[in-house]
């Protein structure tokens, strides 16, 4: 198993967020069981380009201090929703023996979504925590209705296993 921080950079994570403060909790308990228990934590920035705020260099780019990487935890830059649009890390993922991903990160209905349904339909077995994904409101649903509509509805029995924080922790000691 590898565990996957997607784009918690400092220009979205914020508390107009839904549930903000319980998601910045529960991601770092996944994040520090994963490292508890010796398992790659890996984190994936999202770069918007050179004339948006969300751009390599700008303050919002970087990854949110609350979730920060430690020491010589891999770093990869990606332009496009899936994670998988990073060439390196789509190789560095397939020259593994893992299998299973847990995802966790920012925003609920674009890249962590377009993450998940790269990560099934590539093989692999994908584990979404709940509350360690998360979004903000839309002209068309609330942050509550659209961050339920993908983790109660659309990925599990489909593209994830959606657990418990802790039952995933508990699936990352086996």
């Amino acid at each position: 198993m590898k565990l996957l921080v997607i784009d918690i950079q400092k220009g979205i994570a914020n508390d107009g967020l839904f549930n903000y403060n319980n998601f910045i909790n529960d991601t770092n308990k996944v994040i520090n069981a994963a490292r508890e228990n010796n398992i790659e934590v890996i984190y994936v920035q999202h770069d918007d380009g050179p004339k948006s705020n969300c751009s390599i260099g700008n303050e919002e780019f970087d990854i949110a201090t609350q979730v920060a990487p430690k020491a010589g935890e891999k770093i990869y830059v990606k332009n496009i929703n899936s994670c998988f649009g990073n060439q390196d890390l789509t190789e560095y993922l397939s020259n593994s023996d893992e299998d299973t991903l847990m995802i966790v990160g920012l925003l609920t209905n674009f890249c962590i979504d377009a993450s998940v349904k790269s990560a099934y339909e590539r093989g692999y077995q994908v584990i979404i925590p709940q509350g360690t994904n998360s979004t903000f409101e839309n002209e068309y649903m609330t942050a509550e209705a659209t961050y339920k509509y993908y983790n109660e509805m659309m990925w599990p029995n489909r593209f994830a296993n959606c657990l418990s924080v802790d039952e995933a922790i508990q699936s990352m000691q086996e």
